[in-house]
């Protein structure tokens, strides 16, 4: 969903040598409400997500001009798109380059298990669809196919899952091995910095 445009900005007046175990405290995450993406074509999208890939279809409404339809993933997750006429998609593979600026590169659905992962490899294909064969990623097992817009998706399972484990910078799911700063701050209990970030 999109904020109100009469919604004022809320300014932050955080200092700068604020620390992350400072700040107020995070809620605790459910997952992802829903990721919102575009489509020309909401007739043929809900064919590909209710139908291919059997996602019910659990809401529709109207955000100003434009539908918005929710597919449910996982109990309170789903995926989300508003039909905007006339909008271009283009192709682009998950990892891949792409033809101009984009911020989405590929979504990841999860699945339960190495069976569930081939089944649905299975019905991708009786279903027209191309999709790779099973890659694998150490910790992560994964399929790659595409939607009807062009969107680059993925199907995964945890082959060993670090979702379930406390967080452990230092632990056998790290595996960078020149990573960023701030996971080092991470290893010393706090990040110390933080980017800004204005609406737009």
């Amino acid at each position: 969903m999109t904020a109100s445009p009469s919604s004022p900005p809320v300014r932050s007046d955080a200092p700068a040598t604020t620390t992350s175990s400072s700040l107020p405290a995070h809620p605790e995450w459910q997952g992802i409400n829903h990721l919102a993406l575009v489509t020309p074509d909401m007739d043929a999208t809900t064919r590909f997500y209710a139908g291919v890939l059997g996602m019910p279809l659990v809401s529709t409404l109207m955000a100003g001009p434009m539908r918005h339809y929710f597919f449910r993933i996982a109990p309170g997750n789903t995926v989300a798109f508003f039909e905007v006429e006339g909008a271009e998609t283009f192709a682009k593979g998950a990892g891949g380059p792409a033809p101009h600026p984009v911020q989405l590169d590929h979504i990841s659905f999860n699945v339960p298990d190495e069976a569930a992962l081939l089944a649905l490899r299975d019905r991708l294909l009786a279903a027209g669809s191309e999709v790779t064969d099973v890659v694998d990623h150490g910790s992560i097992q994964s399929i790659y196919f595409t939607d009807n817009n062009g969107i680059a998706l993925e199907a995964s399972y945890w082959a060993s899952d670090p979702t379930a484990e406390p967080a452990d910078v230092t632990g056998p799911h790290f595996v960078d091995p020149d990573p960023v700063p701030a996971v080092d701050e991470l290893a010393q209990g706090d990040i110390g910095s933080f980017p800004s970030s204005r609406l737009v």
